[in-house]
């Protein structure tokens, strides 16, 4: 055989190889950058799994222009380790965007890697205002701000829970407490706005660390101030702590109103047990509320049930669900994985209010932020989470826990 020959038939061979072989350079890799170990775990694994679905779901009808999905997992507990699992996503894995982060603390760290790496980063959960206020141009988030939380919270309050309680909203005494760190403090400055604009009355105001292992100070506090209404924006191991001490000090306000993932989660209620019977939650969407305002949440619960042998733990697998189908979907748009390509199909994506799973529509401003998500008011109901506002997802009525 001539050289000339060997050299064809060798070229035909490689060709062959590369054809008939998997090829990772067709995947399109992503990075999901969570809290998957530490105190934070639960409700970061749960926010992955909704993650997870959209992708396996957009896999399952092709991928994006033909490029199946693969996720680069990245377990961030706190900030720094944020900063060093951001960099190697980014350098190392050559992911094409990033999800992420439930945590704002670690979104905030990740997300200047990120944005300097030119590397696209979508948020799924972390609700800190600050995040998209920095004039970064490739950070989008798709979920609510701490600031939409505490209005929430005080509409709530005036529209919802007073009515139940058959009082004026100006004759309660509230009062703010909240873990210190820049979620906690957000919403719960938030809150205070909203309650002076609304004429409301604030008789304490209390911060303290999310990981302190005694509230008996701040719930005297609240005792001695008469409060008979406790807006308390907490993770799951604080928001059990404050009910049990509340009840050794012989403290039970008239409607506590939780506000994160700690009052969300049924292991929260069943640890706390009786107390949390007509307790409030504000927070993101959950799978209990009306399927006709929320089109898809059935579809949704099935997949997660199929996938995990379980329901869902909270709300968070849902709300990343829903954000990272849309994130996807502005991906395939985008038909390219030059960032400035992405960032034109991003805020170019519209979804009306009431067309995806959570309720939500998408439609981001020039920040990177959604607009069009919101937030639900549920209430603990016979040890069942209901969804009681807005009307449009409702499917319970809110009663008075005492």
């Amino acid at each position: 055989m001539s050289n000339a020959l060997r050299r064809i038939s060798a070229a035909i061979g490689i060709a062959f190889a590369l054809a008939s072989a998997p090829s990772h350079a067709q995947e399109l890799k992503l990075g999901a950058l969570f809290p998957f170990s530490g105190g934070l775990a639960l409700l970061g694994d749960e926010s992955f799994r909704g993650v997870q679905l959209a992708v396996d779901e957009r896999n399952a009808a092709g991928g994006i222009n033909g490029r199946q999905i693969a996720l680069a997992k990245a377990d961030a507990v706190d900030a720094s380790q944020a900063v060093g699992e951001a960099r190697r996503l980014t350098s190392v894995e050559n992911v094409v965007a990033v999800f992420g982060s439930y945590a704002s603390g670690i979104s905030s760290a990740a997300t200047q890697v990120t944005e300097l790496a030119g590397v696209p980063y979508f948020e799924l959960g972390a609700t800190a205002d600050t995040i998209t206020t920095r004039g970064f141009k490739y950070l989008f988030r798709v979920n609510p701000t701490a600031k939409n939380i505490g209005d929430r919270t005080l509409e709530a309050v005036v529209k919802v829970v007073a009515p139940a309680l058959k009082v004026d909203p100006k004759t309660l005494k509230l009062a703010i407490i909240h873990e210190d760190g820049p979620y906690g403090s957000l919403v719960a400055a938030a809150q205070k706005e909203e309650a002076k604009r609304l004429g409301l009355n604030v008789v304490e105001a209390q911060a303290y660390s999310p990981k302190t292992v005694d509230l008996s100070s701040v719930i005297l506090r609240l005792k001695g101030a008469g409060a008979d209404l406790v807006l308390h924006t907490a993770y799951q191991n604080d928001a059990v702590l404050f009910f049990r001490q509340a009840a050794a000090a012989g403290y039970k306000p008239r409607a506590v109103i939780g506000g994160g993932g700690g009052y969300s989660l049924t292991d929260t209620a069943q640890a706390v047990g009786a107390p949390m019977e007509g307790v409030y939650d504000v927070d993101f969407p959950q799978i209990t509320m009306n399927a006709a305002g929320a089109p898809g949440l059935n579809d949704f619960v099935a997949a997660y049930q199929k996938k995990f042998s379980s329901a869902p733990r909270s709300g968070h697998s849902l709300a990343n669900y829903v954000g990272a189908k849309a994130m996807l979907e502005a991906l395939a748009r985008a038909k390219s994985t030059d960032k400035d390509k992405i960032r034109e199909a991003v805020l170019a994506y519209r979804v009306p209010v009431g067309s995806t799973a959570t309720g939500w529509g998408i439609q981001f401003n020039e920040a990177g932020q959604n607009s069009l998500g919101s937030l639900n008011l549920m209430q603990w109901q016979q040890g069942k989470l209901a969804t009681v506002f807005p009307a449009s997802v409702a499917n319970a009525k809110a009663i008075a826990s005492n």
